[in-house]
């Protein structure tokens, strides 16, 4: 990550959050919790999300349940705020979890 990263203003956060339904902030964290069908598709979606992770160099927390996935971000770098590298990567998840029959 580079030290040029700094924490989002209220109104950035807002507006990014406009456009990406089913996330919300809460605290310093950047959420969102999806549902499944079963367990499985929840378990490959920790897998896709991993590999994005890995290729971003940004994680998220996952909480995988039965049929539930909860996704929590912020950039602990800078004291665990939130920054564009989360919302990067809630764009990126958003991107992959229909196909994985998230709703």
């Amino acid at each position: 990550m580079s030290a040029q990263v700094e924490p989002l203003g209220i109104k950035e956060i807002e507006d990014r959050l406009a456009e990406l339904p089913g996330w919300s902030v809460e605290g310093e964290l950047l959420r969102r919790r999806y549902a499944f069908d079963g367990h499985l598709p929840a378990a490959v979606m920790v897998i896709h999300i991993a590999q994005i992770q890995e290729e971003l160099g940004h994680h998220a927390d996952l909480n995988l349940g039965y049929n539930r996935l909860a996704v929590a971000v912020n950039t602990h770098s800078i004291g665990g705020r939130i920054t564009a590298l989360d919302f990067g990567l809630a764009r990126r998840i958003e991107a992959i979890a229909s196909a994985h029959g998230a709703r």
